[in-house]
């Protein structure tokens, strides 16, 4: 990809890489992530131009209905990860290593995210956590797995956190700031700030040579992203942070009903619906 090609929606005849996003930093722009469970709508997003697709651990609630991320598995994500990297042709695919998959060792962590790598075919992993994930990091980088961390809301730990409440005021943004730089050292290629104040979301953008990765964290991130399902209105009550660009919920709801009258009532199939 050459510098003259920008990020979002640019044509490359490869697949975006972690150089390619460090290259968006430098040149200044911003760039639009999603989430991606399936290779229908990872196909649909990767023809939009999206550089880069996150399979997140929000499957746990969007795709398979719990009322938090924490019961998802490796097992859960992988075909998954596997449909989007099959879907897609230009996109990164980053997977979500999820609660429980990592956070024991680094030898944890590699395990998960080879299989993710081997048998989903995920070009990244993305992983909670500041300090005490770092021997993780370093133990993924050094192996070859690019990471991107996560910091502020992580919804990995909320029991901890104490529910989704917005983090890094006061005090905690200064330690969120330190992790930050921590994580970059240890070879975090990305970083994802949720649900942190503005401010601090840009002081730690403008301190860090990778990009940031914004939800709920302001316009200063070199990059936002958002569940799919929210930014689509098909989730009843997304957070602040959700702008809904589309009103799906409606729309579904309008066809499934108008397919089922028509059904009833015998004007489904009609003639032109029908093999003679």
């Amino acid at each position: 990809m050459s510098s003259s090609t920008s990020l979002y929606g640019g044509a490359s005849g490869r697949r975006v890489t972690v150089r390619d996003l460090m290259a968006a930093k430098e040149r200044g722009e911003r760039w639009p992530m999603v989430t991606a469970y399936d290779a229908m709508t990872a196909g649909l997003f990767d023809r939009a131009g999206i550089p880069v697709l996150l399979v997140g651990d929000s499957a746990a609630m969007v795709v398979y209905g719990y009322d938090s991320t924490l019961p998802v598995t490796v097992d859960d994500l992988l075909p998954l990860t596997a449909a989007v990297v099959r879907g897609s042709s230009r996109a990164l695919v980053v997977a979500d290593l999820p609660f429980a998959s990592y956070q024991a060792s680094p030898r944890q962590a590699l395990k998960s995210a080879a299989r993710f790598m081997k048998e989903a075919g995920a070009h990244a992993v993305k992983l909670e956590g500041g300090r005490r994930v770092l021997p993780q990091v370093e133990a993924l980088v050094s192996a070859g797995v690019p990471v991107m961390a996560h910091l502020g809301l992580t919804p990995q730990s909320v029991n901890v956190l104490g529910g989704y409440r917005v983090q890094g005021r006061g005090q905690s943004g200064d330690e969120l700031m330190s992790d930050a730089k921590d994580l970059e050292r240890a070879g975090a290629f990305s970083l994802v700030l949720e649900c942190v104040p503005a401010d601090l979301a840009q002081r730690v953008t403008t301190s860090l040579a990778i990009p940031t990765i914004g939800i709920g964290a302001g316009a200063a991130t070199d990059a936002q992203v958002l569940v799919w399902q929210d930014l689509m209105g098909l989730t009843p009550h997304p957070a602040r942070f959700v702008k809904r660009y589309s009103n799906m919920a409606d729309e579904m709801d309008r066809a499934i009903r108008a397919f089922a009258d028509d059904v009833t009532s015998g004007a489904f199939p009609a003639p032109e619906h029908t093999y003679s």
